[in-house]
């Protein structure tokens, strides 16, 4: 029986089975392997630098925007399993909201993670909304809050911008700037960053372009996601980025 054509929830299950029977086609081994638990990890080629193996595993946590537009997995070229992620409205990062301490907690505590991303968007309608002086209702006008501190931090320099495009993705940038700001303050991660090197990275995709902006925020302080300002080539199966003087590009392998 043919599914009527507005029904998506039936559509996205027919969807997921399609996708499933082509996976296990392609690769028999991969749920079964991805049952067994989680290491989120982007893969670099081996450098010459170090002779550990291990020292060439990536794990990430990434931090975005719940816009659908802005899915994590499928910008970074990458498949399930390979990143650990946590997304809310506007991706604010607030230190009283528990959900998301909790996420950075065990990512950072218990998997290991070697690289903490924290990534907005341009086009985000949590960032418009922060601009306006309308309210929106009910749960999320407390939510947004602290993106509308940021709007009032930097009033002038907003003000200042009469390109509405422009004024939105600055704010964006400065939501990032505070949200890392915030992760630079949480015991855990200073930990991290002390005893075993952790990163954290602020970024910006650009919907537009489909890049992802490196803003040098976070440990480096400077653009670019390479080590020691070197070009950066992280692996995922089907595709590869080049991180280099602050931009990165992805090729299909």
């Amino acid at each position: 029986m043919p599914l009527h054509p507005d029904d998506h929830f039936l559509y996205a299950l027919s969807s997921n089975n399609a996708w499933a029977g082509y996976k296990s086609h392609q690769n028999p081994h991969f749920f079964p392997k991805l049952a067994d638990g989680q290491t989120p990890q982007i893969r670099k080629p081996f450098s010459p630098l170090s002779n550990s193996p291990q020292a060439n595993r990536l794990p990430p946590v990434w931090l975005g925007c719940s816009d659908s537009r802005c899915p994590e997995t499928t910008i970074l070229g990458l498949q399930p399993g390979d990143v650990f992620v946590h997304r809310n409205i506007a991706n604010i990062i607030a230190p009283t909201d528990i959900n998301t301490s909790a996420v950075i907690e065990y990512a950072v505590a218990h998997l290991k993670v070697k690289h903490v991303v924290l990534c907005g968007h341009t086009s985000c309608g949590g960032a418009a909304a922060a601009l306006g002086d309308s309210r929106v209702g009910g749960v999320l006008d407390t939510w947004l809050a602290p993106l509308r501190a940021v709007r009032y931090a930097n009033k002038e320099v907003l003000d200042a911008m009469k390109d509405e495009r422009a004024r939105g993705t600055k704010i964006a940038e400065l939501n990032v700037e505070a949200g890392v700001n915030v992760l630079m303050a949480n015991v855990t991660v200073r930990e991290a960053i002390e005893e075993r090197g952790l990163q954290v990275h602020g970024c910006l995709f650009e919907i537009g372009c489909g890049r992802i902006r490196d803003l040098g925020l976070g440990t480096k302080g400077r653009g670019g996601l390479g080590l020691d300002g070197q070009e950066d080539v992280v692996r995922g199966r089907h595709a590869q980025i080049v991180f280099r003087g602050g931009r990165g590009e992805m090729s299909v392998k």
